[in-house]
C-alpha cells in the first residue's frame, strides 16, 4: 500500500544565527552564508506500509549545488508538528554524504529520508527541513 502525502511548502532555514564560535554540530557562518547556493525540489512524502504492517513515512527530494564550493556532507533536522504547531519529533539526518563523492557546482543529487516511527499525534504534513551542518570538501 503506498500513499502520496498533501505536502505543504517547505521550509529550508539555518538554525539561529550566533556571533561567537557555534558549538559542536552547529553550523558555522561559512555554511550559513552558503545556504542561498542550495536549492531543494521535488520535495514530497511518500507512505508506505512495510512486511511487518507499520507505515514507513519517507521524505523524497532533490538537493542542487549552485554555488562554487564542492562540499562533502550536509545534514538536515527533520522536525514534525502535531496538529497545534507542537514539535512532536526533531531527527537530524544526512542528505548528503562525503562516501557518495563531492557535491560539485551545478550537480543535483536526489536524496531519501526515511522514518518508522513517528508519533501518532503527527499531523501528516511534511516536515520543516532545517540544514544542521554543511562540510566542504
Amino acid at each position: 500500500m503506498e500513499a502520496r502525502l498533501a505536502a505543504p511548502v517547505l521550509a529550508v532555514l539555518l538554525t539561529a544565527c550566533q556571533t561567537q564560535a557555534p558549538p559542536a554540530g552547529e553550523p558555522t557562518a561559512e555554511a550559513k552564508a552558503y545556504l542561498k547556493n542550495l536549492a531543494f525540489s521535488e520535495v514530497e512524502l511518500k507512505a508506505t506500509e512495510a512486511f511487518s504492517g507499520h507505515q514507513v513515512v519517507e521524505v523524497l527530494g532533490r538537493i542542487t549545488n549552485n554555488g562554487q564550493r564542492p562540499i562533502r556532507s550536509i545534514e538536515v533536522f527533520c522536525i514534525f508538528y502535531d496538529a497545534y504547531g507542537q514539535i512532536v519529533l526533531r531527527e537530524r539526518q544526512a542528505i548528503v554524504r562525503g562516501r557518495d563523492g563531492e557535491f560539485t557546482t551545478g550537480r543535483t543529487r536526489a536524496f531519501r529520508l526515511a522514518f518508522d516511527s513517528l508519533p501518532e499525534s503527527w499531523n501528516q504534513a511534511l516536515p520543516q527541513l532545517v540544514i544542521a551542518h554543511i562540510e566542504f570538501a
